[in-house]
């Protein structure tokens, strides 16, 4: 079925009985997004109201956490970004994140959904099969034994999180939301490691865990679309949630690998 489709949502919601949602379907890729934005936007936009109208409509819905991004924020001088800062996407997917964010709020402070949103810095982990993201398609190129490519020019700084750690945030915002509706309905947090890296930095660590420090990555400098400089502060989920990441880097990857 389809995130768009909001009969079969809706049915989910009464068929199972569904009491707590964590909504994260989404087209996640930024280069097809760029590409073909009009998809990009009925699935993650709209999707995502259909799922949280389908969710105002069925009663027994306690809690619910909806996926936003960092990207949502866009491009910012003042770093790293608080939740305070203005969503100013200006790309196909930073938008569609943004609208996500907004629409959920919109239906929190409406209709006293109980919803809370995440704003989650660059994941990576085992089973993401996405070549054109840097970690998968690094470590495929050094099983390969080819050089791996850096499309932009290597000097972009992202804040990585590892998936175990995002995971726990997930549970630790939902477990919070049903202990208190008022104190987290609406609310928005980051997650990440509040630790970030350059694109080269994080392809050479990636080499480093493999052993294989010979290989020289190919820059392309190619990028577009791309903010320079992006990172989170996740103050605020370890003040209110009691989160932190737990994985460092060269643990993450390690254990990806």
């Amino acid at each position: 079925g389809s995130i768009t489709d909001s009969d079969l949502v809706l049915r989910v919601f009464s068929d199972y009985e569904i009491q707590t949602c964590i909504h994260l379907a989404a087209q996640t890729a930024v280069g097809i997004a760029n590409r073909a934005p009009v998809p990009t936007f009925e699935t993650n936009i709209r999707g995502s109201w259909i799922v949280l109208d389908a969710a105002r409509q069925w009663p027994g819905l306690e809690q619910m956490l909806v996926a936003s991004s960092d990207k949502a924020y866009g491009a910012h001088k003042d770093l790293p970004y608080s939740e305070s800062v203005a969503l100013q996407g200006d790309h196909p997917y930073d938008v569609s994140k943004l609208c996500t964010d907004m629409i959920a709020r919109t239906y929190a402070n409406t209709y006293g959904l109980p919803v809370a949103i995440t704003r989650c810095a660059n994941m990576y982990g085992g089973g993401d099969l996405n070549w054109n993201r840097i970690v998968p398609g690094t470590m495929r190129s050094v099983i390969n034994r080819e050089p791996p490519v850096i499309r932009s020019d290597g000097k972009p700084k992202r804040d990585y999180v590892y998936v175990q750690d995002i995971v726990r945030a997930c549970i630790m915002l939902i477990e919070n939301l049903a202990k208190d509706r008022d104190a987290h309905s609406g609310m928005a947090y980051n997650f990440g490691t509040d630790d970030p890296v350059t694109a080269l930095e994080m392809v050479e660590s990636i080499l480093d865990i493999s052993g294989d420090n010979n290989v020289k990555p190919i820059i392309q400098n190619a990028a577009s679309n791309e903010i320079q400089d992006q990172y989170l502060s996740s103050k605020l989920a370890e003040e209110r949630l009691g989160w932190k990441a737990e994985y460092s880097l060269h643990d993450g990857l390690l254990e990806t690998f």
